[in-house]
């Protein structure tokens, strides 16, 4: 099944068709939302709405780009307005817990079976720190950056997910990296990790 007729059927509400959408399609986007949200569990939650939204919605599929693009269109957003959300949250939760206390707080210890204990804790801090100076950059260079290193997207497939030029890109990625760079040397000398 092609493209098109894939489309007409998920448009027309054949099953089978957007089973094939999601079985094609759905490593992809679990994996373009892991790498804005960082979290495997958040990441598959977000990767069932953008199918849900697909699934709802695909009669505006005009068909001017690829589905893979649309698709990557849709998981960005979805993602990106997660992060969002969660930065609100925390922001009036941190401001509860100020005015209210911790009362109710439980410790949480996160479990993780390893052979190497200390190696594993210094891999895994290197991977949060990672993500912080990522999630640190700004919406638009963070969003062309994971595009490109982990889902390693051409430019001009990105250009298209992001509605902008070529060189917008090019740049994007550019100021990305080198305010990773510096985030990450600054910590570095810091001894961060």
């Amino acid at each position: 099944m092609d493209e098109t007729q894939l489309i007409k059927g998920i448009q027309q509400g054949d099953r089978k068709a957007f089973q094939i959408l999601v079985e094609n399609y759905q490593r992809m986007v679990v994996n373009t939302c892991l790498g804005i949200v960082h979290n495997k569990a958040d990441a598959e939650d977000l990767a069932q709405d953008v199918f849900l939204e697909i699934f709802r919605n695909a009669e505006n599929f005009r068909g001017e780009a690829k589905i893979s693009t649309w698709l990557y269109r849709i998981a960005t957003n979805r993602s990106l307005n997660f992060i969002r959300n969660n930065k609100r949250k925390r922001f009036f939760q941190s401001i509860e817990e100020t005015f209210i206390g911790g009362r109710n707080r439980t410790n949480e210890i996160s479990e993780t079976p390893t052979d190497q204990p200390d190696r594993n804790i210094t891999d895994q801090q290197r991977a949060d720190m990672l993500y912080r100076a990522i999630d640190k950059l700004p919406e638009k260079q963070r969003t062309a950056f994971t595009l490109n290193k982990y889902e390693e997207l051409p430019y001009q497939q990105i250009a298209e997910i992001m509605d902008i030029s070529l060189a917008s890109v090019e740049s994007l990625i550019h100021r990305a990296k080198k305010n990773l760079q510096e985030q990450l040397l600054d910590c570095y000398k810091k001894k961060c990790v």
